[in-house]
């Protein structure tokens, strides 16, 4: 029996050692502009590591290209989980320069628009090839049924991937989560407010049950 448990013990220790040096997952933050993915991406990696991973804006399409932090360890219920969080340009089916005009003078509103564009191209080939799972953050204040959000749900449940839905903004008045839990009963949907960190610990307990 004592060379039995030592074999176990020995298993055992090398089993553990195997999961722990497993690879993060990369999990990607979607959704359309401004619905506050990278205020979200900000409050989750400030949490857990202290340092934000991009500039925020009222401003649509801000973030341009994919913005990665690494090692986010994040611990529930005794247990810790490690991701990479991607948080990725809004996706959305044409970017007109002229949105941009109001905010920044023509020159650079044609250049946020061409690079808005090429970050929209980048969102895809990450939400196709490299990641792992999808947080999914939608305005909640907004209609959820377009054709964005039906075509990239579509996408992620294609791959089947792991995704948990944020209706985020909760803070504002004309907020709905149920609206958004109507338009797709198939998902979990968690309400939020980045912005003002509502509702967070359920936000890391489902990211843990789903991604851990």
């Amino acid at each position: 029996m004592g060379l039995f448990t030592e074999l176990k013990d020995s298993i055992s220790r090398v089993t553990d050692r195997l999961f722990s040096e497993q690879e993060p997952k990369r999990i990607g933050i979607y959704g359309p502009p401004n619905a506050g993915k990278t205020t979200l991406a900000n409050r989750i990696a400030r949490d857990w590591t202290g340092d934000a991973i991009g500039a925020e804006s009222h401003i649509p399409h801000e973030t341009r290209r994919a913005r990665r932090k690494e090692n986010v360890d994040i611990e529930r219920n005794g247990k810790t989980v490690t991701i990479d969080i991607v948080d990725t340009p809004g996706v959305t089916t044409k970017v007109d320069y002229e949105e941009f005009t109001d905010e920044l003078d023509e020159e650079d509103a044609i250049r946020r628009s061409r690079e808005a564009t090429e970050g929209v191209a980048e969102a895809m080939h990450w939400l196709r090839e490299d990641v792992d799972g999808v947080i999914y953050v939608l305005d909640s204040a907004e209609d959820p049924i377009t054709q964005v959000n039906t075509m990239l749900i579509g996408i992620i449940e294609s791959r089947d991937l792991p995704v948990l839905i944020f209706a985020n903004k909760t803070d504002l008045d004309d907020s709905s989560v149920k609206r958004i839990e109507d338009a797709f009963p198939q998902h979990t949907t968690v309400p939020l407010s980045a912005k003002e960190g509502d509702n967070m610990d359920e936000v890391y307990d489902k990211i843990a049950e789903y991604f851990g």
